[in-house]
């Protein structure tokens, strides 16, 4: 039987985690897949990820606890990550990797959807950051591999010199996006590349939500909502859907503006 190489990935992959340990999916999918990547874990959980994972997989964050959500532990990858043109940036819940073609979907090799979308991110001299779909938000009638100038989600391509950072306890990933956006740089988000993942709220203990929602269903309900609106008027509106506050942005409406592509013709 043959089997296919894969490209390996050109930037390197960490993984944001705290409180499981005992499952960190993301993690064990590349250990499954043969995928080189670091684990970013706060000091006091540094041996129960090592003794879980692989001291080789494990890098401990010179902060804990801060109460500030995710945010200093997705900046710190930047800091790791300096001599690189991007570098990735996953949650610790995703479990599968899926590819969309034709309105046809199928689990493949994580490789299969990271190799090919740094390749097309790097077609581009504007995009800030790309990243993956889930795969529960597509469907059959789902025609376009990509779509631009959008929030991105869990699985996340980023430009190193860019002048933006991770800045918010709440909807860090929303407000990233905006500041690219409001200064009309672009992000891409793929339907062609698909993940999967473990919902935080309803399915899996730890992560930040136990550090910034336990018993306060205030916050959790209202204060991430608004949290958007406070800082970004002129886009984000608080809108209350089955029964509980989201935020709105109308992405297609305020956002518009292209890709430039890199011109690699030498003639």
């Amino acid at each position: 039987m043959c089997i296919l190489e894969l490209k390996k990935n050109k930037y390197p992959i960490y993984i944001i985690s705290k409180g499981r340990y005992k499952k960190p999916l993301t993690a064990k999918c590349f250990i499954k897949n043969n995928i080189d990547f670091k684990i970013l874990v706060e000091p006091q959980e540094y041996r129960d990820y090592c003794n879980a994972l692989g001291e080789e997989y494990v890098v401990a964050l010179p902060f804990s606890n801060l109460g500030l959500g995710s945010y200093p532990a997705r900046n710190h990858c930047f800091e790791l990550s300096k001599g690189y043109e991007r570098h990735w940036c996953f949650d610790d819940n995703i479990t599968e990797f899926w590819r969309l073609s034709k309105g046809k979907r199928w689990m493949c090799h994580p490789l299969e959807c990271i190799s090919p979308a740094e390749d097309f991110t790097d077609r581009y001299s504007n995009v800030f950051i790309s990243g993956f779909n889930y795969e529960s938000f597509v469907t059959k009638a789902t025609k376009k591999p990509f779509v631009i100038n959008t929030k991105v989600y869990s699985g996340i391509l980023l430009k190193n010199n860019m002048p933006f950072r991770w800045r918010l306890k709440y909807n860090e990933d929303v407000d990233l996006a905006l500041q690219i956006l409001h200064n009309e740089f672009c992000t891409i988000q793929f339907n062609a590349f698909l993940i999967d993942k473990v919902s935080t709220i309803v399915k899996m203990e730890g992560g930040n939500q136990d550090e910034l929602y336990k018993n306060n269903a205030y916050e959790k309900k209202i204060l991430k909502a608004k949290s958007l609106e406070k800082i970004w008027p002129q886009y984000a509106k608080t809108v209350y859907r089955f029964n509980r506050p989201h935020h709105h942005i109308s992405w297609k409406k305020h956002f518009k503006h292209p890709l430039i592509k890199i011109n690699n013709d030498k003639n």
